[in-house]
């Protein structure tokens, strides 16, 4: 299933200098390597809340040129793995803190 454009832009770094009005409804999330995974330089992002888990997988999966057959396991703030068609929005009032979600990503089962 390809992806429009619309949905791969939907994830953008939060570095930009002045956010516009349509970034304000998303939710930063910040992502960590644990592991054996390849490091994303780019720590920080902003997502689309009604997005889910699966598609953020998807999209590491993406980022770091993964083979077909390697996973990646998603974490909330080292405690448990949400499931795949868990919103964003729901973790980050739930698990969010200081303004940001946290996720750790990994290649093997690391923690739940």
């Amino acid at each position: 299933m390809a992806e429009t454009p619309e949905q791969q832009g939907a994830l953008s770094t939060s570095s930009s200098s002045t956010p516009a009005d349509k970034d304000s409804s998303k939710i930063c999330v910040l992502l960590n390597a644990t592991g054996n995974v390849p490091i994303i330089k780019k720590r920080t992002w902003t997502v689309d809340p009604n997005k889910t888990v699966s598609w953020i997988q998807k999209f590491i999966h993406k980022f770091l040129k993964l083979d077909a057959n390697e996973q990646i396991f998603l974490y909330v703030n080292q405690t448990f793995a949400p499931a795949p068609d868990q919103i964003i929005k729901n973790l980050y009032e739930c698990h969010g803190t200081n303004g940001k979600l946290v996720l750790y990503y990994c290649k093997n089962q690391a923690w739940g």
